[in-house]
């Protein structure tokens, strides 16, 4: 056989076993995430729950909980179903505390002052009246993903109005009402 024929059969040989050895590594990848589907439904019910607990931590302005993202190394269902219930423990953890915000009873009361949760005539919006310089202040997480404060739960309402009272402006955004509920 000729050397350059010899050579083209070499490097042929050799790209087709790096093919065949990086295939099967694709392979194998593909089988740890999800190489069956209870796998794949503990893998993507861990992704929706760390996903929502983080999501109402940032609405709480709480630090999110440590990930170490096992779901992407993990196979074994039964640690997978393990790390599901840790992520759903925490969800309904911190939803519960969301719910709950330290001052609900004085938004509450300034609510019942102000506008439905749901009020959407600018230029304040939602059941605190919020314009939208509070909103970008305050709230810019749930103003940029749900637009104005009417689209808002008003749990997430009332946590932005908890940031600005930690910011020092009390319940001063709200002189009628909050005179009115013996706030100020």
């Amino acid at each position: 056989m000729k050397p350059n024929r010899m050579r083209g059969l070499l490097l042929a040989l050799m790209s087709a076993f790096a093919l065949a050895l990086v295939g099967a590594g694709l392979a194998g990848t593909a089988g740890k995430s999800g190489s069956t589907p209870r796998v794949e439904r503990l893998v993507e019910s861990i992704r929706k729950h760390r996903s929502t607990t983080w999501q109402w931590q940032r609405v709480m302005a709480k630090g999110r909980a440590p990930a170490g993202f096992m779901e992407r190394r993990v196979t074994n269902p039964e640690r997978l179903a393990a790390l599901r219930d840790l992520w759903k423990r925490r969800l309904v953890r911190h939803r519960t505390r969301a719910q709950n915000p330290p001052h609900e009873r004085a938004w509450r009361c300034i609510h019942r002052h102000e506008g439905p949760w749901d009020d959407p005539n600018a230029p304040y919006y939602g059941g605190l009246q919020m314009d939208k310089a509070f909103q970008r202040a305050y709230g810019r997480y749930l103003l940029r993903r749900k637009g104005t404060a009417d689209n808002w739960k008003p749990a997430e309402q009332m946590w932005t109005a908890e940031r600005a009272l930690r910011a020092g402006s009390g319940f001063r955004p709200w002189p009628n009402a909050a005179a009115r509920c013996g706030l100020l």
